[in-house]
């Protein structure tokens, strides 16, 4: 079973991820409100993959995936993004992210890119 980590700022996006990736057979292994308490809870759980929202408060989600990046090249993060952030994105990924999804999602968009990582 793929364990996950789920970053964003808002609870109700981290419940609407949560609730998908339980229901295609993943284990949520932690939530994180912050870019700081994302890439501490990287390093504790060793998660397969993460999913990162851009825009968050202490520690944004392109500074968090630069200091996992550092620690494990292989990390696979999936951002998720406001539409009209996409520059952000192009960004996260050159430090390392591997695919994006902008808010509002489908379930299908998501299941799509995160198959596609795994």
């Amino acid at each position: 079973m793929p364990t996950v980590l789920i970053v964003d700022d808002t609870m109700f996006m981290r419940v609407t991820i949560a609730n998908m990736l339980k229901e295609w057979g993943f284990k949520v292994v932690g939530e994180a409100a912050n870019g700081r308490q994302a890439v501490d809870m990287y390093h504790a759980l060793q998660p397969d993959i993460v999913t990162m929202d851009v825009t968050m408060p202490i520690m944004n989600g392109i500074e968090a995936v630069k200091e996992i990046m550092v620690d494990d090249p292989e990390a696979k993060i999936i951002m998720i993004t406001a539409l009209g952030k996409q520059s952000l994105v192009v960004e996260a990924i050159s430090y390392g992210a591997k695919d994006f999804v902008t808010k509002p999602f489908t379930k299908e968009k998501l299941k799509l890119v995160v198959d596609n990582i795994l």
